[in-house]
Protein backbone atom coordinates (compact mmCIF):
# COMPACT_ATOMS: atom_id res chain seq x y z
CA UNK A 1 0.00 0.00 0.00
CA UNK A 2 1.50 3.30 -1.08
CA UNK A 3 0.77 6.17 1.44
CA UNK A 4 1.91 9.63 1.50
CA UNK A 5 5.32 10.68 3.44
CA UNK A 6 3.47 13.66 5.14
CA UNK A 7 1.55 10.73 6.52
CA UNK A 8 4.09 8.64 7.38
CA UNK A 9 6.33 11.34 8.86
CA UNK A 10 4.07 12.18 11.65
CA UNK A 11 4.60 10.40 14.98
CA UNK A 12 1.92 8.06 16.81
CA UNK A 13 0.37 9.84 19.81
CA UNK A 14 2.25 8.09 22.94
CA UNK A 15 -0.27 9.24 25.49
CA UNK A 16 -3.06 7.08 23.02
CA UNK A 17 -0.84 4.54 22.38
CA UNK A 18 -0.40 4.16 26.29
CA UNK A 19 -3.77 4.05 26.34
CA UNK A 20 -4.53 1.16 24.52
CA UNK A 21 -1.48 -0.99 25.70
CA UNK A 22 -3.27 -0.30 29.34
CA UNK A 23 -6.78 -1.28 27.79
CA UNK A 24 -5.50 -4.51 26.27
CA UNK A 25 -3.65 -5.68 29.65
CA UNK A 26 -6.37 -4.46 31.75
CA UNK A 27 -9.31 -7.03 29.58
CA UNK A 28 -6.82 -9.46 30.44
CA UNK A 29 -7.46 -9.20 34.33
CA UNK A 30 -3.90 -6.89 35.44
CA UNK A 31 -4.30 -4.85 37.84
CA UNK A 32 -3.36 -1.52 35.66
CA UNK A 33 -3.10 1.75 37.52
CA UNK A 34 -3.03 4.41 35.16
CA UNK A 35 -0.99 7.81 35.87
CA UNK A 36 -0.78 9.00 32.33
CA UNK A 37 -4.44 10.00 30.87
CA UNK A 38 -5.21 13.55 31.53
CA UNK A 39 -8.73 12.60 32.04
CA UNK A 40 -10.33 13.69 35.71
CA UNK A 41 -12.82 11.11 37.39
CA UNK A 42 -15.36 13.91 37.97
CA UNK A 43 -18.96 13.56 36.11
CA UNK A 44 -19.72 16.47 33.25
CA UNK A 45 -21.99 19.33 35.01
CA UNK A 46 -25.96 18.80 35.61
CA UNK A 47 -26.65 21.43 33.23
CA UNK A 48 -24.10 20.40 30.58
CA UNK A 49 -26.11 17.15 30.02
CA UNK A 50 -29.93 18.69 30.64
CA UNK A 51 -28.85 21.40 27.54
CA UNK A 52 -27.75 18.05 25.74
CA UNK A 53 -30.67 15.90 26.77
CA UNK A 54 -33.25 19.23 26.05
CA UNK A 55 -31.77 19.44 22.48
CA UNK A 56 -32.18 15.66 21.53
CA UNK A 57 -35.66 15.67 22.95
CA UNK A 58 -36.52 17.97 20.06
CA UNK A 59 -35.22 14.83 17.36
CA UNK A 60 -34.39 18.39 15.28
CA UNK A 61 -30.71 17.20 15.04
CA UNK A 62 -29.10 19.06 12.11
CA UNK A 63 -26.01 20.78 10.44
CA UNK A 64 -25.42 24.03 12.48
CA UNK A 65 -23.13 27.18 11.10
CA UNK A 66 -19.49 26.05 10.76
CA UNK A 67 -18.95 28.44 13.01
CA UNK A 68 -20.70 27.37 16.14
CA UNK A 69 -24.22 27.81 16.85
CA UNK A 70 -25.11 31.41 18.14
CA UNK A 71 -26.38 30.79 22.00
CA UNK A 72 -22.56 29.16 22.12
CA UNK A 73 -21.04 32.19 21.02
CA UNK A 74 -23.06 34.17 23.09
CA UNK A 75 -21.65 32.14 26.04
CA UNK A 76 -18.11 31.87 24.49
CA UNK A 77 -18.36 35.61 24.30
CA UNK A 78 -19.38 36.47 27.77
CA UNK A 79 -16.67 34.13 29.14
CA UNK A 80 -13.97 35.85 27.05
CA UNK A 81 -15.78 39.41 28.66
CA UNK A 82 -15.73 37.91 32.01
CA UNK A 83 -12.17 36.15 32.48
CA UNK A 84 -10.19 38.14 29.55
CA UNK A 85 -11.90 41.52 30.36
CA UNK A 86 -12.00 41.64 26.54
CA UNK A 87 -15.04 42.46 24.53
CA UNK A 88 -15.40 40.41 21.44
CA UNK A 89 -17.87 39.84 19.08
CA UNK A 90 -19.51 36.35 17.35
CA UNK A 91 -17.57 37.04 14.10
CA UNK A 92 -13.95 36.68 16.38
CA UNK A 93 -15.21 33.66 17.73
CA UNK A 94 -15.43 29.76 16.30
CA UNK A 95 -16.36 26.91 18.05
CA UNK A 96 -14.31 23.01 16.93
CA UNK A 97 -14.37 19.37 17.91
CA UNK A 98 -11.99 20.00 20.62
CA UNK A 99 -9.57 23.07 21.17
CA UNK A 100 -6.76 20.66 19.54
CA UNK A 101 -8.85 21.34 16.23
CA UNK A 102 -9.14 24.74 16.75
CA UNK A 103 -5.26 24.82 17.22
CA UNK A 104 -4.98 22.25 14.33
CA UNK A 105 -7.40 25.80 12.10
CA UNK A 106 -5.22 28.57 13.31
CA UNK A 107 -1.40 26.85 12.14
CA UNK A 108 -3.69 25.64 8.58
CA UNK A 109 -4.61 29.05 8.74
CA UNK A 110 -1.85 31.36 8.93
CA UNK A 111 1.54 28.86 7.85
CA UNK A 112 2.56 29.01 4.89
CA UNK A 113 5.68 25.97 3.54
CA UNK A 114 8.81 26.39 5.73
CA UNK A 115 7.32 29.24 7.91
CA UNK A 116 8.69 28.45 11.20
CA UNK A 117 6.32 27.89 14.72
CA UNK A 118 8.22 28.12 17.88
CA UNK A 119 6.97 25.55 20.65
CA UNK A 120 7.99 26.22 24.07
CA UNK A 121 10.03 22.77 25.78
CA UNK A 122 8.34 21.11 27.33
CA UNK A 123 5.46 20.71 25.08
CA UNK A 124 2.40 19.02 24.65
CA UNK A 125 2.87 16.25 22.03
CA UNK A 126 0.94 17.00 19.04
CA UNK A 127 2.22 20.69 17.95
CA UNK A 128 5.36 20.10 16.90
CA UNK A 129 3.49 17.12 14.61
CA UNK A 130 0.65 19.48 14.09
CA UNK A 131 3.04 22.56 12.81
CA UNK A 132 4.80 19.68 10.46
CA UNK A 133 1.02 18.46 9.16
CA UNK A 134 0.58 22.20 7.33
CA UNK A 135 4.36 22.00 5.90
CA UNK A 136 5.79 24.73 8.58
CA UNK A 137 8.80 24.19 10.70
CA UNK A 138 8.57 23.33 14.50
CA UNK A 139 11.39 25.25 16.43
CA UNK A 140 11.81 23.90 19.99
CA UNK A 141 12.62 26.79 22.38
CA UNK A 142 14.35 24.60 25.58
CA UNK A 143 14.70 26.99 28.45
CA UNK A 144 18.72 27.46 28.68
CA UNK A 145 18.61 26.68 32.88
CA UNK A 146 17.09 23.44 32.51
CA UNK A 147 14.22 24.56 34.21
CA UNK A 148 10.59 24.49 33.06
CA UNK A 149 10.43 28.18 32.84
CA UNK A 150 11.89 29.52 29.53
CA UNK A 151 13.08 33.14 29.46
CA UNK A 152 12.68 35.58 26.56
CA UNK A 153 16.07 35.17 25.64
CA UNK A 154 15.65 31.59 25.16
CA UNK A 155 12.92 32.91 22.48
CA UNK A 156 14.68 34.99 20.82
CA UNK A 157 17.83 32.75 19.89
CA UNK A 158 15.27 30.33 18.13
CA UNK A 159 13.51 33.24 16.25
CA UNK A 160 13.94 34.29 12.60
CA UNK A 161 13.00 35.55 9.75
CA UNK A 162 11.02 32.59 8.94
CA UNK A 163 9.15 32.94 12.89
CA UNK A 164 5.59 33.18 11.62
CA UNK A 165 3.68 32.03 15.38
CA UNK A 166 4.92 31.00 18.60
CA UNK A 167 2.84 28.41 20.88
CA UNK A 168 2.50 29.12 24.44
CA UNK A 169 0.48 26.80 27.01
CA UNK A 170 0.45 28.09 29.96
CA UNK A 171 -0.51 26.48 32.95
CA UNK A 172 1.50 23.93 30.79
CA UNK A 173 0.90 20.37 29.62
CA UNK A 174 2.90 18.23 30.87
CA UNK A 175 4.89 20.44 33.39
CA UNK A 176 1.95 21.36 35.40
CA UNK A 177 4.08 24.99 35.76
CA UNK A 178 2.45 28.51 35.31
CA UNK A 179 4.92 31.00 33.39
CA UNK A 180 5.07 34.23 34.90
CA UNK A 181 3.25 37.44 34.30
CA UNK A 182 6.69 39.31 32.96
CA UNK A 183 7.17 36.71 30.87
CA UNK A 184 3.68 36.64 29.17
CA UNK A 185 3.85 40.50 29.01
CA UNK A 186 7.42 40.22 27.32
CA UNK A 187 6.31 37.56 25.10
CA UNK A 188 3.37 39.79 24.28
CA UNK A 189 5.12 42.75 23.78
CA UNK A 190 7.56 41.49 21.09
CA UNK A 191 5.10 39.26 19.11
CA UNK A 192 2.67 42.51 18.89
CA UNK A 193 5.74 44.94 18.09
CA UNK A 194 7.77 42.10 15.44
CA UNK A 195 3.70 40.81 14.01
CA UNK A 196 4.24 37.37 15.12
CA UNK A 197 0.94 35.81 15.87
CA UNK A 198 0.83 34.47 19.39
CA UNK A 199 -0.81 31.28 20.09
CA UNK A 200 -2.42 31.27 23.88
CA UNK A 201 -3.17 27.88 24.52
CA UNK A 202 -5.42 28.44 27.79
CA UNK A 203 -7.23 25.02 27.76
CA UNK A 204 -5.96 24.54 32.03
CA UNK A 205 -6.34 28.07 32.77
CA UNK A 206 -8.69 28.05 35.20
CA UNK A 207 -7.28 25.14 36.70
CA UNK A 208 -4.78 26.56 38.84
CA UNK A 209 -3.40 26.06 42.62
CA UNK A 210 -2.66 28.35 46.12
CA UNK A 211 -4.47 30.83 45.13
CA UNK A 212 -2.65 32.11 42.21
CA UNK A 213 -4.19 33.27 38.51
CA UNK A 214 -3.42 32.73 34.96
CA UNK A 215 -2.21 35.66 33.26
CA UNK A 216 -3.96 37.19 30.64
CA UNK A 217 -1.89 37.46 27.70
CA UNK A 218 -4.75 40.43 26.36
CA UNK A 219 -3.88 42.57 29.36
CA UNK A 220 -0.39 43.12 27.98
CA UNK A 221 -1.86 44.29 24.54
CA UNK A 222 -2.72 47.64 23.61
CA UNK A 223 -4.05 46.68 20.41
CA UNK A 224 -8.21 45.87 19.98
CA UNK A 225 -9.08 42.36 18.66
CA UNK A 226 -8.60 43.17 15.16
CA UNK A 227 -5.37 44.36 14.96
CA UNK A 228 -3.66 42.08 18.01
CA UNK A 229 -1.76 38.98 16.72
CA UNK A 230 -2.82 37.17 20.09
CA UNK A 231 -5.19 34.10 19.38
CA UNK A 232 -6.84 32.61 22.07
CA UNK A 233 -7.50 28.73 22.12
CA UNK A 234 -9.87 27.26 24.88
CA UNK A 235 -12.39 24.92 25.39
CA UNK A 236 -14.78 22.50 27.67
CA UNK A 237 -12.33 19.18 27.92
CA UNK A 238 -10.74 20.65 31.03
CA UNK A 239 -12.12 23.19 32.29
CA UNK A 240 -15.43 20.80 33.18
CA UNK A 241 -13.76 17.58 32.52
CA UNK A 242 -15.88 17.11 29.64
CA UNK A 243 -13.18 15.41 27.25
CA UNK A 244 -15.32 13.52 25.83
CA UNK A 245 -17.86 16.16 24.69
CA UNK A 246 -15.17 17.16 22.25
CA UNK A 247 -15.58 21.12 21.65
CA UNK A 248 -13.48 23.55 21.89
CA UNK A 249 -13.03 27.25 20.46
CA UNK A 250 -10.46 29.76 18.66
CA UNK A 251 -10.79 33.78 19.48
CA UNK A 252 -9.31 35.91 16.61
CA UNK A 253 -9.85 39.01 14.08
CA UNK A 254 -12.48 38.12 11.95
CA UNK A 255 -10.58 38.10 8.65
CA UNK A 256 -8.76 34.95 10.61
CA UNK A 257 -12.06 32.98 12.15
CA UNK A 258 -13.59 33.65 9.14
CA UNK A 259 -10.80 31.89 7.14
CA UNK A 260 -10.13 29.02 9.56
CA UNK A 261 -14.49 28.85 9.04
CA UNK A 262 -14.10 27.84 5.87
CA UNK A 263 -10.83 25.61 6.41
CA UNK A 264 -13.19 23.92 9.19
CA UNK A 265 -16.34 23.87 6.29
CA UNK A 266 -14.12 21.71 4.28
CA UNK A 267 -13.11 19.36 7.24
CA UNK A 268 -15.70 18.49 9.56
CA UNK A 269 -18.26 20.93 7.95
CA UNK A 270 -20.08 21.71 11.71
CA UNK A 271 -19.16 20.57 15.61
CA UNK A 272 -22.05 18.43 16.41
CA UNK A 273 -25.19 20.56 18.13
CA UNK A 274 -25.37 17.96 20.62
CA UNK A 275 -22.50 18.74 21.94
CA UNK A 276 -22.56 22.29 21.37
CA UNK A 277 -25.63 22.35 23.73
CA UNK A 278 -23.83 20.35 26.45
CA UNK A 279 -20.93 23.38 26.26
CA UNK A 280 -23.18 25.95 26.21
CA UNK A 281 -25.47 24.17 29.31
CA UNK A 282 -22.00 24.37 30.93
CA UNK A 283 -20.88 27.68 30.26
CA UNK A 284 -24.14 29.07 30.90
CA UNK A 285 -24.89 27.04 34.47
CA UNK A 286 -23.49 27.17 38.13
CA UNK A 287 -19.84 27.37 37.78
CA UNK A 288 -19.39 25.22 41.23
CA UNK A 289 -18.17 22.52 38.78
CA UNK A 290 -15.05 23.69 38.18
CA UNK A 291 -14.10 25.21 41.30
CA UNK A 292 -14.98 21.45 42.94
CA UNK A 293 -12.56 19.90 40.49
CA UNK A 294 -9.94 22.61 40.66
CA UNK A 295 -9.82 21.65 44.46
CA UNK A 296 -9.94 18.11 44.15
CA UNK A 297 -6.97 18.36 41.71
CA UNK A 298 -5.42 20.63 43.74
CA UNK A 299 -5.61 18.25 46.51
CA UNK A 300 -4.28 15.00 44.39
CA UNK A 301 -1.02 17.15 43.15
CA UNK A 302 -0.24 18.05 46.83
CA UNK A 303 -0.75 13.97 47.54
CA UNK A 304 1.56 13.21 44.50
CA UNK A 305 4.44 15.64 45.47
CA UNK A 306 4.47 14.61 49.17
CA UNK A 307 4.81 10.57 47.81
CA UNK A 308 7.52 11.80 44.79
CA UNK A 309 9.44 13.02 47.72
CA UNK A 310 10.07 10.02 49.82
CA UNK A 311 12.16 8.82 46.63
CA UNK A 312 16.25 8.67 46.34
CA UNK A 313 17.33 11.23 43.56
CA UNK A 314 13.95 12.46 42.23
CA UNK A 315 13.60 16.07 41.19
CA UNK A 316 10.00 17.24 40.66
CA UNK A 317 8.92 20.68 40.09
CA UNK A 318 5.67 21.81 41.67
CA UNK A 319 2.80 22.22 39.39
CA UNK A 320 1.27 25.82 39.35
CA UNK A 321 -1.85 23.80 37.73
CA UNK A 322 -3.29 20.87 35.36
CA UNK A 323 -3.28 17.38 35.84
CA UNK A 324 0.31 16.64 35.12
CA UNK A 325 3.93 16.89 36.79
CA UNK A 326 7.16 16.11 35.33
CA UNK A 327 9.90 14.53 37.13
CA UNK A 328 12.88 13.89 36.81
CA UNK A 329 14.30 10.39 36.56
CA UNK A 330 17.72 10.45 35.05
CA UNK A 331 19.24 9.42 38.53
CA UNK A 332 17.50 5.91 37.59
CA UNK A 333 17.15 6.26 33.86
CA UNK A 334 18.38 8.67 30.90
CA UNK A 335 15.81 6.60 28.26
CA UNK A 336 12.18 7.80 29.16
CA UNK A 337 11.03 5.63 26.78
CA UNK A 338 12.87 2.41 27.88
CA UNK A 339 11.82 3.35 31.84
CA UNK A 340 8.19 3.83 30.53
CA UNK A 341 8.08 0.43 29.18
CA UNK A 342 9.57 -1.14 31.89
CA UNK A 343 7.33 0.33 34.72
CA UNK A 344 4.33 -1.05 32.60
CA UNK A 345 5.57 -4.32 32.28
CA UNK A 346 7.09 -4.97 36.25
CA UNK A 347 4.97 -2.71 37.56
CA UNK A 348 1.92 -1.99 35.89
CA UNK A 349 1.56 1.41 36.52
CA UNK A 350 0.72 3.49 32.66
CA UNK A 351 3.45 6.88 32.66
CA UNK A 352 4.27 9.09 29.46
CA UNK A 353 7.97 9.10 28.33
CA UNK A 354 9.18 12.51 28.98
CA UNK A 355 10.84 12.49 25.59
CA UNK A 356 7.55 13.23 23.76
CA UNK A 357 7.14 16.27 25.38
CA UNK A 358 11.20 17.83 24.77
CA UNK A 359 12.08 16.58 28.16
CA UNK A 360 14.23 13.41 27.99
CA UNK A 361 15.09 11.49 31.46
CA UNK A 362 11.55 12.53 32.62
CA UNK A 363 8.04 11.00 32.80
CA UNK A 364 4.69 12.69 32.89
CA UNK A 365 2.53 11.73 35.72
CA UNK A 366 -0.89 12.65 35.96
CA UNK A 367 -3.00 13.32 38.99
CA UNK A 368 -6.38 13.47 37.65
CA UNK A 369 -7.30 10.07 38.68
CA UNK A 370 -8.20 8.89 42.43
CA UNK A 371 -6.05 9.31 45.63
CA UNK A 372 -5.62 5.33 46.62
CA UNK A 373 -4.33 5.32 42.57
CA UNK A 374 -1.65 7.78 42.86
CA UNK A 375 -0.44 6.57 46.31
CA UNK A 376 -0.33 3.01 44.71
CA UNK A 377 0.71 3.72 41.45
CA UNK A 378 3.59 5.44 43.14
CA UNK A 379 4.67 3.15 45.50
CA UNK A 380 4.76 1.00 42.95
CA UNK A 381 7.00 2.75 40.69
CA UNK A 382 9.23 3.52 44.01
CA UNK A 383 9.49 -0.28 44.32
CA UNK A 384 10.49 -0.78 40.85
CA UNK A 385 13.26 1.40 40.82
CA UNK A 386 14.63 2.14 44.39
CA UNK A 387 16.80 -0.04 46.31
CA UNK A 388 15.73 1.68 49.21
CA UNK A 389 12.13 0.77 49.02
CA UNK A 390 10.99 -3.09 50.63
CA UNK A 391 12.08 -5.95 47.98
CA UNK A 392 8.69 -7.42 47.78
CA UNK A 393 5.07 -5.89 47.15
CA UNK A 394 1.07 -6.84 46.57
CA UNK A 395 0.11 -6.15 42.53
CA UNK A 396 -3.22 -6.98 42.81
CA UNK A 397 -3.21 -10.39 44.80
CA UNK A 398 0.10 -11.50 43.93
CA UNK A 399 3.15 -10.78 45.58
CA UNK A 400 5.87 -9.85 43.30
CA UNK A 401 9.63 -9.87 44.40
CA UNK A 402 11.95 -7.41 43.01
CA UNK A 403 15.30 -9.03 41.63
CA UNK A 404 16.46 -7.09 39.05
CA UNK A 405 18.65 -3.86 41.51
Amino acid sequence: MSVSTLAKSIAESPTLKLNEEARVLREKGESVIHLGAGEPKNKAPMNAILSSAAKLSTADIKYTPTDGIPSLKKAIIKYTEENYDRIVAPENVIVSAGAKQSVYNVLYSIINPQDEVLILAPYWVSYPEMVRMVYGIPVIVTPEDGSFYPKMSDVMKGVSSYTKAIIVNSPNNPSGVMYPALFIAEIVEFCEKKGIYLIMDDIYHKLVFDGVVAPSAYKYSQKDIESTHIISINGVSKLYGMTGFRIGWAIANKELVSIMSNVQSQITSCTAVLLQAAAEGALTGLQSAVESLRMTLENNRNVMIEELKTFTGIKVTKPNGTYYCLPDFRAYSNNSIELSRMLLKRALVVTVPGKEFGMEGHLRLSYAGSIKDITEGIARIKWALDPSSPNEIYIGDRKLVRDWL
